[in-house]
């Protein structure tokens, strides 16, 4: 590319960073890195009613937590801050005024109340999509100043162009045309002084020298109203990229509201997901690389990445696809590492002492190391491992019905008696004691395992049952394995 490349992300602190924001800055990030240029971070506070207190904290947080490290923003400075909006009021306000003088904008002195009136009218004669229909268009410079003088608050619309096309070529979507007949005059500046999205975008995106927007698909229908002001003013515009939505495993669009599926970075980060898999993972929700490879490092996204293979059609976000590569991660980790990933989650959760002794951490380290190959997040380590915390058992249907089996009490009775007399209760002698039952009664195979795992872990599956049996402890064990034995 010969320009500089320069694209943004442009959160609004009325939440914390969720998992379509996340996948907005990731293609963002892939795509001016792969092509040696600038990211930045700005932030659009303008909806000053809905912004909470750690949004943006929170915004800024979890995208270095996922690796998405960025040029520009509140945080760090740069050439074209502030980038904060509300520290940019004065920039709108010289914009709206020229606006205004230019003849392509108008004061507007309708009421709330005119407005929705309005719009309840034409709803009731079955227009689908309501506008402003254009009272205040043509008022006399007489009207206006009558109006001003009497104190009516205004706000400052487009005088949209009659019978224009609005054409762009879509870095995913291909050729975008829209009419202005299908766009009503819309407003610039509301009558607080604070400019509207599709207003204070367009002169940040200039004035920023944004490149390139790649932006969720909810926003194509704002393209028009933003060529508009890159019109007005005879702005070159950037070149647009709108990505597909993202949809649950029901093919739904994804909501805020949709419980199925969690929404937000830090609750991921909470669960213990790493961030490495969590940016593979976003990295392939709407875009391909070709080929049936599915884990990478960060340098090989970054070095693939093609935004002509952004995809056209919606992206389904499948939980089991995340937990997946996050295990994959998981697998490749260190066993140190897989502790002090793990461990904190058990410790919080009550079940193993933030301060243990040195037989505690022992056990527990041989605790989480049976499990690193199965655990696909760190919080799973709480319902992977309680059959080592259960006090009691409660055995399901397909349990009970390996208890059923008539071998079940003299394979318990001759198990119980080689625990009873093991002076070593570690793996090694818990697999010569099970050896020496198999001897005892000639039950093998399934007749002699799955009984023996049933009654000591409670599950039909799980890692190596000795040490599994190692680590329930020797009176636990010989007190699971007495209720099934034969007197």
């Amino acid at each position: 590319m010969t320009s500089e490349v320069r694209v943004r992300y442009a959160p609004s602190p009325t939440g914390h960073l969720h998992i379509g924001g996340a996948r907005t800055a990731l293609f963002n990030y892939l795509f001016a890195r792969h092509h040696g240029g600038k990211f930045i971070v700005r932030i659009e506070d303008t909806d000053i009613e809905r912004n909470i207190e750690a949004g943006e904290l929170s915004q800024l947080e979890n995208l270095k937590w996922l690796g998405i490290d960025y040029d520009e923003s509140v945080d760090i400075g740069g050439p074209y801050g502030p980038y904060r909006q509300m520290e940019r009021l004065d920039l709108y306000t010289k914009y709206g005024q020229e606006v205004l003088e230019s003849g392509n904008a108008y004061k507007c002195f309708c009421t709330s109340d005119e407005l929705e009136a309005e719009r309840e009218t034409q709803k009731s004669a079955g227009i689908a999509a309501p506008m402003y229909g254009g009272k205040c268009r043509n008022l006399s410079t007489e009207e206006v100043a009558e109006k001003e003088a009497a104190g009516l608050s205004h706000t400052i619309r487009m005088r949209v162009p009659e019978n224009a096309t609005y054409k762009f070529e879509d870095l995913v979507r291909g050729a975008v045309s829209f009419e202005s007949k299908d766009v009503g005059d819309w407003v610039l500046v509301k009558a607080n002084g604070i400019p509207t999205y599709n207003f204070a975008v367009v002169i940040d995106d200039h004035l920023m020298k944004i490149s390139h927007v790649f932006r969720g698909e909810e926003h194509l229908t704002n393209t028009p109203k933003q060529l508009m002001i890159f019109d007005v003013f005879g702005w070159q515009y950037p070149q647009f990229g709108h990505m597909t939505l993202i949809v649950n495993e029901d093919r739904k669009k994804l909501s805020k509201r949709d419980e199925s599926i969690i929404q937000f970075i830090s609750q991921y980060k909470d669960l213990g997901y790493l961030p490495e898999a969590m940016f593979n993972f976003f990295a392939l929700l709407g875009w391909s690389p070709g080929g049936e490879e599915e884990i990478f490092t960060h340098e090989e996204l970054i070095k693939m990445f093609d935004e002509s293979r952004l995809s056209k059609s919606p992206s389904m976000f499948d939980k089991q696809k995340l937990t997946w590569t996050n295990n994959q991660y998981v697998k490749k980790m260190s066993l140190e590492e897989v502790i002090d990933f793990a461990l904190p989650h058990l410790q919080d959760a009550g079940l193993i002492n933030k301060e243990m002794t040195e037989s505690e951490a022992a056990w527990a380290h041989d605790l989480i190391a049976l499990y690193q190959d199965q655990l696909s997040f760190g919080a799973e380590i709480i319902e992977l491992s309680a059959q080592f915390f259960d006090h009691e058992i409660e055995y399901d249907e397909e349990s009970q019905a390996v208890l059923a089996g008539e071998q079940v009490p003299e394979v318990m009775a001759s198990f119980k008696e080689k625990l009873e007399t093991l002076e070593t209760f570690d793996a090694p002698s818990i697999k010569d004691a099970i050896k020496a039952v198999q001897k005892e009664t000639g039950h093998k195979g399934k007749n002699l395992f799955m009984p023996i795992r049933v009654v000591t872990t409670g599950q039909m599956h799980g890692p190596e049952l000795q040490a599994s049996i190692a680590l329930i402890g020797k009176e636990k064990s010989i007190e699971r394995v007495a209720k099934y034995a034969k007197q």
